[in-house]
């Protein structure tokens, strides 16, 4: 896509501590990350979002961040790290190119998890027969 960032740092138009590519992705180092070793790990081809990314595509997206994510903590010595995907911009999304956050994650590193909801059962059954129905779509 023509003025999409993330395009353009796949093809070398624009710099970036690019540090693991192959056929179908490319992994570079945030330039405001959330910790130390946070990485983008983006579909070479250009889709807006998940759902509009092709199953193999993700599977080989969601390889890489496995790799990539195991990687950037061992690099940082982290015990651990998050695989984030904000999909679409109410979710976070700013860069309207699919791509997975690995990030590694540090005791006390001041990150929160999400606030818990009380959601009431009622709810939570309407809710569950209207994701099958949805699945069945």
């Amino acid at each position: 896509m023509e003025n999409c960032i993330f395009c353009k740092i796949i093809a070398g138009e624009i710099p970036s501590l690019r540090f693991y590519e192959d056929d179908a992705v490319v992994a570079f180092l945030d330039i405001q990350p959330a910790n130390p070793g946070h990485a983008l790990i983006v579909t070479k081809k250009h889709y807006p979002t998940m759902g509009e990314t092709p199953d193999a595509e993700l599977g080989r997206l969601f390889a890489a961040a496995k790799k990539v994510g195991l990687a950037a903590a061992a690099a940082v010595a982290a015990p651990g790290f998050n695989i984030i995907v904000n999909n679409g911009t109410v979710a976070g999304q700013i860069i309207p190119h699919v791509h997975v956050h690995a990030i590694p994650r540090f005791e006390d590193d001041g990150h929160q998890h999400w606030a818990k909801r009380s959601v009431p059962e009622e709810k939570m059954k309407a809710i569950a027969v209207q994701l099958q129905a949805a699945l069945k779509a």
